[in-house]
This record gives structure tokens, C-alpha cells and sequence, in this order.
């Protein structure tokens, strides 16, 4: 029988705020333990908690951004569960009456255009750390997280695919990027995902059991716990078995699933309205001045890169998928590069250096000015495209500019007739047979020519005017 899998995501996104979400304790990365936390966010009695204000306006940001209805009423709840890193015993969510609703994204799988929808986005604060390696035989919790602003963007189960998942991801993590409300950071748990995975006959239209693998932090575990949950799930029904609803984790190390516990349903937490908190009544002039607000998004941007500079889409999908390349690459054009031209060693030399050096774009040595500045050495005929990449490579490595690199090494390239034409001369000497067999047509030797007097010059004749030559002399 062949089965169609159905994927729902719940992506928990860290807000990019400097505090908590109802208190005033930082909400830095990697401080010592226990060390930024206070009486409310320890869940002391008697403390009253308060809205950060920024947290409600990004997460109304991400709403309209991903084509939201915003509730002008929303509150929030209390979530009951019991664990050593939920002081409180409950968690600050909402439930009934989220922030945003009925929202979607489109995504490109395929080469075809499809919309995931959006069922909810709502706030909550997560919850502390358990520690349980490195402490011997004891378990330790760090509460630093708690408090920590999330949305949690909750999809509607539209997905096909382990494939159309990890796009959906990729596409929402540029989303949040570009609007600068989560740094998307999944090493670090700023962004995470539980994955609601079933499968069905292809036939049937009923839903078949579905169950929720838990923390999945990065686009490729995303793609391979899906892909093996739905394996596991097909295998069970082709038994004869029935697969349970449960909670599962991904074990990256052997690539499976495991069985954590069964899975809850809302009546378990036993929500109830979070009574020390006050509704959220939002003013539709705060929305339209938060719109007013947003940025060029990554699909408006990508329409106009193949639009005004007239390049492929595979290109400008690429070079608007993060925030930080669309404005690098803006910047080069700025100062005169080419579209094209900065496209391809965009896309081929520079993330080539930056993967290879483990570096993001943003502290990469090389600057868009004397990014362009190489360009157009190589547009005026200044140096070769060969010795472009040798040029880039030591502006990457020291952030010389090329000028300074191209007299310092004397990469200037040949463009003298004259001085090619002796070099093409002393190759077909000492080549003679060769030479005999490119002018009676093995037109595959005029590589050969090409390379042996490029190499002959270091690489540095200017190789329109060598290719030029070569079939003057041997045509």
C-alpha cells in the first residue's frame, strides 16, 4: 500500500528582546548558571508578573509578516505540568486566545509554489535547563531560560514532505531574520521545532495517529527525523501493528526516534486564564504603525533582484535567503559591480571561503567595496578571472584591498599583443606535432595551447587575446 505522510511543525522561536518576558533579568547567551534570575522568573509567591512590551510587538510583527490576523484581544494562560525546570509549576502560554491566527507562508519545492498555513502564533516564556552530563551522579537545573520570551508559530498540518518541512523552516527562520525578532540561532536553542509527523493511505482522507518528535535544532535533523518517523510508522502498519500517539525524541547519534511518553492532549495541562496577568487589548493604530514599520521581506526582495538587476531566480533566491547577503551584495552594486557578475562569486568563491573558515558574511574580511573593486579589475581586463580567485583568496585571508595585492605580487595581467604573441611562438616551437594536429582540425589541442602558454605566463595573459591568437596561427 503506498501511504502520504502529513507534517505539522510547532517552531519555537526566541524573541531577540534584551529581557524577559515578565521581568526585568537579561536574556544573554551563555552567562554562568542561575546567574540571571530574579524572583519572578524563579516563580517566588506573592511576585506579580509584567508584559514586556517589545515581545508583544514582535510577535505581532511576525503575525503580519506571515499574513496573520491579529487579535485586538488576546490573554494569557496557565500551563500545569510538573518538572525539576518549571519552578512555577506552570508555564505562562497562551491557549484560547492567541496573538496572531490564520496566517501563511509560500514555499518553493520542486520548482513549485506552495502555501503553508499558519494556524496560530502565540507567547509564552520557556522554561530552565536539566543538566544531567558532567555533574557525576546528580542532575543539576539552570534557570537562566526561564523567563525567556518565545512565540511559538504553530503550522497547520500541510506538509507532504520531509523536504517541503525543511523549506517551510528555512523560509521561516529568513522571515524572522529579516524582521529582526529572532536571530534564528538553532545551536544555540534560539530556534527549535517539534515535528507532528502521521502517515495514511493515499487514499483515505482521515488523518492517521500522529506522534510529536520533541527539540529537532537544525534543518538537516528536521529533514532525517521526519524521514525516519515516517519509515518507522510505515513499518508498523505493514506488521500489522498501530502506531501510538506518543512523544518521541530524535537521537542524532544512531539517527532514530525513541519513545519518550504518551502524548498529551490540552485537557492534561489544565489551562486555565493566567490570573495575574491582564487581557491584551491590541488598538488597530498600533498595528498599522507596526506595518508600517516591517521591512522588505525575502519574497518581495527576491521578485525585485530579478527585476532590477536581471537575475535568475535560482540567484536571487539564494542571495535573499538571509538578510545579511541581500544587503552585501546591495552594497557591492552600490559601488558598481555588475549583478551577474557579483552573483556568481558570491554564490562561488566568497561562501566557498566563508564555509572552508566556518565564518558568516558579516565579519568576512572581505568588504563589498573592495569586493567591486576586484570586479571591475577583472571587467577593465586588469588582472584574469584565474588570478581574480588568487587576488580574493588573500583579501579573504588578510582584508588587503586587490589593488595593493595585484602590485604587490605583480599579478598585472598581459595585455600586450606583442609579448603573448612571442609566448604563443615559443609554445608551437617546442610543439610541433601538436601544432600540425590543431591545424588539421583536433580542435580539443587548443586547450592545450591555451594552458601550456598560461602557464608559460603565470597565468597572467589576458586569455581573449591568447585564445585569439592560438587560432590565428594554427587555423
Amino acid at each position: 500500500m503506498k501511504y502520504e505522510a502529513v507534517i505539522g511543525l510547532e517552531v519555537h522561536a526566541q524573541m531577540l528582546t534584551d529581557t524577559k518576558i515578565f521581568c526585568g533579568c537579561s536574556t544573554k547567551f551563555g552567562s554562568g548558571p542561575n546567574t540571571q534570575t530574579c524572583q519572578i522568573c524563579i516563580g517566588m509567591p506573592g511576585v506579580l508578573p509584567v508584559l514586556n512590551k517589545k515581545a508583544l510587538e514582535f510577535a505581532i510583527r511576525t503575525g503580519l509578516a506571515t499574513n496573520c490576523t491579529i487579535s485586538t484581544y488576546s490573554r494569557f494562560a496557565r500551563k500545569n505540568y510538573f518538572y525539576p525546570d518549571l519552578p512555577k509549576g506552570y508555564q505562562i502560554s497562551q491557549y484560547e486566545n492567541p496573538i496572531c491566527e490564520h496566517g501563511y507562508i509560500e514555499v518553493v519545492v520542486e520548482g513549485a509554489v506552495k502555501k503553508i498555513g499558519i494556524t496560530r502564533i502565540h507567547m509564552e516564556e520557556d522554561a530552565g535547563k536539566n543538566i544531567h552530563e558532567g555533574v557525576g551522579n546528580y542532575s543539576f537545573v539552570d534557570l537562566n531560560r526561564t523567563g525567556v520570551p518565545l512565540m511559538e508559530i504553530v503550522s497547520e498540518p500541510d506538509m507532504r514532505s520531509p523536504q517541503e518541512a525543511v523549506e517551510y523552516m528555512k523560509k521561516l527562520r529568513a522571515v524572522l531574520r529579516y524582521l529582526g525578532v529572532c536571530d534564528g540561532n538553532m545551536e544555540e536553542g534560539s530556534l527549535r521545532c517539534d515535528a507532528n509527523v502521521s502517515i495514511r493511505p493515499e487514499s483515505q482522507k482521515e488523518f492517521g495517529t500522529r506522534a510529536e518528535i520533541k527539540n529537532i535544532n537544525s534543518f538537516r535533523f528536521v529533514e532525517k527525523a521526519i524521514e525516519y518517523e515516517i519509515k518507522r510508522q510505515r513499518r508498523v502498519l505493514e506488521d500489522g501493528g498501530k502506531v501510538l500517539q506518543e512523544t518521541r525524541l530524535w537521537d542524532s547519534n544512531r539517527g532514530i526516534t525513541e519513545s519518550m511518553r504518551s502524548k498529551e492532549e490540552a485537557h492534561d495541562y489544565r489551562y486555565f486564564p493566567e490570573p495575574d496577568l491582564v487581557p491584551i487589548i491590541v488598538e488597530q493604530a498600533l498595528i498599522d504603525e507596526i506595518r508600517s514599520g516591517l521591512p522588505e521581506l525575502p519574497d518581495a526582495k527576491m521578485k525585485r533582484f530579478v527585476s532590477d538587476y536581471g537575475l535568475p531566480e535560482y540567484d536571487a533566491d539564494f542571495l535573499t535567503s538571509e538578510k545579511a547577503y541581500a544587503e552585501w551584495f546591495e552594497q557591492a552594486i552600490n559601488e558598481g559591480c555588475k549583478p551577474k557578475l557579483a552573483s556568481n562569486w558570491m554564490m562561488g568563491e566568497l561562501m566557498r571561503l566563508l564555509n572552508e573558515a566556518g565564518k558568516s558574511i558579516e565579519v568576512a574580511n572581505v568588504k563589498p567595496a573592495a569586493f567591486a573593486e576586484l570586479l571591475k579589475l577583472i571587467d577593465a581586463g586588469t588582472i584574469s578571472g584565474k588570478i581574480a580567485k588568487t587576488v580574493f583568496e588573500e583579501m579573504f585571508n588578510t582584508g588587503k584591498g586587490p589593488k595593493e595585492i595585484v602590485a604587490d605580487k605583480g599579478l598585472l595581467q598581459i595585455s600586450d599583443e606583442s609579448a603573448i604573441e612571442k609566448a604563443v611562438d615559443e609554445i608551437i616551437l617546442k610543439h610541433p606535432d601538436e601544432a600540425e594536429r590543431l591545424r588539421t582540425g583536433e580542435e580539443k589541442l587548443l586547450g592545450f595551447f591555451v594552458g601550456q602558454v598560461m602557464k608559460a605566463t603565470k597565468g597572467k595573459a589576458n586569455p581573449q587575446m591568447l585564445n585569439d591568437l592560438i587560432k590565428k596561427k594554427l587555423s
